[in-house]
């Protein structure tokens, strides 16, 4: 009998201890999304002394091979902070980037490396993980395109494989220029006008390889939509997103993520939400927008439908599957943190 009731006890224990632990492990509060893509808003993380570590717009975020989260600020009292994953300050630097839009993370030979572009210095740079500068990019003036350097407002790089990477001049003349990994540039497509490839807001670029060979997206955040380019800039595909101003694309595993800085369709400011599309280019949730509704194929206009953000510039999606979220034109807010459902 007392071997049978220590049996039943430890039973009762055990059973206790996995449901106290799957409790303690699904998050709390109310959750944003759709489908299988829900998460828990902390909108907390992060949050630092502005007094010592004071955030502008808060622009761009990645995840380095430490796990640490790195956030691009324009305020040039410490334009990078670093983070852990639990929103504790790690470090900063930074003073000389007042213009501080796109970060976007690199690998060569085994080392990370980060890659900065500045509208207001009309300059793109890659630096080490602690702010060393390595290389500038300066105005194409070579190409003929542009009559002063001003012209030039780059947004955003993507890095390939081999060391070469792609500008998107997003707020300047819309072209994407591909320079080697030594800075030498090699070709440029895209640019201002009504044909299906030229751009207009070509904010974000990135490399997608979630179907094998390599190919770039590109935002077109006027029109509401991505075009995905081949490494030449020969026009594949357009992937319309009606009703999303899109800022750059994230790649993540086999979901692409994407900040919506605003819904046109409402006419209002403050309507951003975030994005998430499948391996298909299917739009499977938005946090803080409406469901994503197809009919016969063809998606929906989407908007805002809870006011948990402003105007989102950013997705960083960290080893674990979670988002931290960059805010542009919100009133100085750090960023949030989104855990998965």
């Amino acid at each position: 009998m007392e071997r049978r009731t220590f049996i039943k006890q430890t039973a009762v224990f055990s059973a206790s201890f996995f449901i106290a632990k799957d409790m303690l492990a699904k998050p709390k509060g109310p959750l944003y999304g759709h489908n299988q893509m829900r998460f828990a808003m902390d909108d907390k993380w992060g949050q630092l002394n502005p007094a010592v570590n004071p955030v502008n717009d808060c622009h761009e975020m990645v995840q380095d091979a430490k796990g640490r989260i790195i956030l691009l600020t324009n305020e040039t009292k410490n334009n990078v902070l670093i983070y852990n994953k639990s929103g504790k300050l790690l470090s900063s630097w930074g003073h000389e980037f007042p213009g501080a839009h796109g970060l976007t993370l690199a690998k060569e030979n085994g080392k990370e490396y980060l890659f900065i572009t500045d509208t207001n210095r009309h300059q793109v740079y890659k630096t080490t993980l602690d702010g060393k500068i390595l290389m500038t990019i300066d105005c194409p003036m070579e190409t003929g395109l542009y009559k002063k350097t001003e012209e030039f407002v780059p947004t955003e790089t993507a890095v390939a494989d081999d060391g070469s990477f792609f500008i998107a001049d997003g707020y300047g003349q819309q072209y994407v220029f591909h320079y080697d990994a030594n800075g030498k540039l090699l070709s440029h497509f895209g640019g201002r006008g009504t044909e299906l490839k030229n751009l207009d807001n070509a904010h974000g670029v990135c490399i997608d390889k979630r179907k094998g060979k390599p190919t770039l997206l590109v935002t077109d955040r006027t029109r509401n939509c991505f075009k995905r380019f081949d490494l030449n800039g020969q026009l594949l595909e357009v992937i319309a997103l009606p009703g999303a101003c899109v800022c750059r694309p994230v790649i993540h595993k086999d979901h692409l993520y994407a900040a919506v800085l605003r819904s046109p369709d409402l006419g209002k400011e403050n309507s951003g939400f975030v994005t998430i599309l499948d391996k298909n280019n299917k739009v499977v949730s938005n946090i803080g927008g409406t469901a994503p509704v197809y009919k016969d194929g063809v998606l929906q206009p989407m908007a805002q439908a809870e006011a948990i953000f402003k105007n989102p510039h950013d997705v960083c999606v960290d080893d674990d599957g979670n988002l931290y979220v960059a805010q542009w034109a919100s009133g100085k807010v750090y960023p949030y943190k989104f855990t998965r459902a």
